[in-house]
């Protein structure tokens, strides 16, 4: 709560504790003056909100017992046996990490179990399209994955025009996938689908375009232009998977990219 008690932009970052409510109420009470003037931070607590109860009984769990029946009953896609593994990890870092750290890793870990329901778009700011007080490209851990990455696929569809790039780390409970996305216009909801050789559909990963959209070449405001950077996860191994699709809510495919 360091952030709290200062008035730099680490504040920003407390809206997660807030959201979990574990600050005692001093610390709640500084909070709250400062989400009453930040639309940042009220859109932020909008978006965990619906997480503490998942985050609770992660964080309530014994550290070898009950995590198979956890996954089996938050997980609809990946399959049982990645979300099984990922709970699994999460319960390994609650015994080293702070509450913090197990927050932050929850949050991420969630948008990969929650499949086509969480979002998990990391290059976005307020409905303004200005960038707000304490979020920066820089700190996109999305676009810092990307980067780390050396597998990537690639394709420009000729009709929609959308650009999408995907990086591929294979991982032991399946792929990690980083998905970087231009010229996608808003406003739309879409999901990046991972196709197997088999012929299986897993969803990756799914978020919202806003009405300035994502890598549009010159677009007015850094916003626009900065292209979208998703992560997410899949039960196939990389050798497993034919293509990735990009796909609106209402299932128009913006770009397919063979894997």
């Amino acid at each position: 709560m360091q952030g709290a008690q200062g008035s730099g932009d680490n504040i920003h970052e407390t809206v997660g504790a807030y959201a979990l409510g574990i600050l005692d109420d001093a610390e709640a009470t500084q909070f709250e003056a400062h989400l009453a003037t930040c639309e940042w931070c009220g859109q932020q607590l909008d978006e965990l909100a619906g997480m503490e109860p998942m985050l609770a009984a992660l964080a309530d769990l014994p550290a070898a017992q009950g995590t198979p029946a956890i996954g089996e009953s938050l997980a609809a896609k990946p399959s049982t046996k990645l979300s099984d593994r990922l709970v699994g990890e999460v319960v390994q870092h609650r015994a080293k990490k702070s509450r913090r750290n197990f927050f932050m890793l929850a949050a991420g870990i969630a948008a990969i179990i929650a499949g086509p329901t969480a979002v998990f778009a990391t290059a976005g700011g307020g409905d303004d399209g200005k960038v707000q007080a304490g979020q920066t490209f820089a700190d996109n851990p999305a676009k810092a994955a990307f980067g780390d990455i050396s597998d990537k696929v690639q394709r420009t569809d000729a009709a929609t025009k959308v650009s999408a790039t995907v990086a591929m780390k294979e991982k032991a409970w399946g792929t990690h996938a980083v998905l970087e996305l231009k010229n996608v216009k808003g406003p739309e909801k879409c999901s990046l689908i991972a196709v197997g050789k088999n012929g299986e559909r897993e969803t990756v990963t799914s978020w919202s375009v806003p009405t300035w959209g994502y890598g549009i070449k010159g677009a007015k405001t850094e916003q626009a232009k900065n292209p979208l950077y998703v992560e997410g996860g899949a039960a196939f191994t990389p050798d497993e998977i034919d293509h990735f699709e990009v796909l609106t809510f209402s299932g128009k495919k913006l770009v397919q990219v063979e894997a």
